[in-house]
């Protein structure tokens, strides 16, 4: 999972002396003194679990962090729904969950979303007033 935030994001959890925690909502705590999984879940923990993001991999089974272990500082963890517990995470749940670690990480307000297309389509114009549509113009290159 690591490789896959922004190297900014990355850095910034790698210099920090925190354990640094995803939330679903996408929101960010930092632990600065040791902490338990279960404390970090509190009321929650029969509907949610805490993952480490380096055991993180595309179609691998994702696996709890048990209830009584110390979160490690510098390491960044996702809290979960139980849903997702031992079962094949999909590339796009794996992106998704590095867009919103990025984010968190570097203070992002949104992810960048580009449009789907084809080349060819009427191309957006950027307006420097600050009014007005933007569109990217994005080409599809044939391979």
């Amino acid at each position: 999972m690591g490789a896959c935030v922004s190297s900014e994001a990355a850095a910034v959890v790698a210099a920090s002396g925190t354990a640094k925690v995803i939330l679903p909502d996408g929101g960010l705590r930092e632990y600065t003194r040791p902490v338990t999984a279960a404390r970090v879940l509190g009321k929650d923990a029969a509907r949610l679990f805490v993952c480490d993001a380096d055991g993180m991999e595309f179609e691998g089974l994702v696996s709890a962090v048990s209830a009584h272990e110390e979160l490690r500082p510098g390491q960044l963890y996702f809290v979960l729904p139980r849903k997702l517990l031992s079962r094949p995470l999909h590339a796009e749940e794996l992106a998704a969950l590095a867009v919103k670690a990025s984010a968190a990480l570097v203070g992002a307000v949104a992810p960048l979303v580009f449009p789907s297309g084809t080349a060819g389509e009427e191309k957006g114009r950027r307006t420097r007033s600050g009014g007005g549509k933007f569109a990217p113009d994005l080409t599809v290159i044939p391979e």
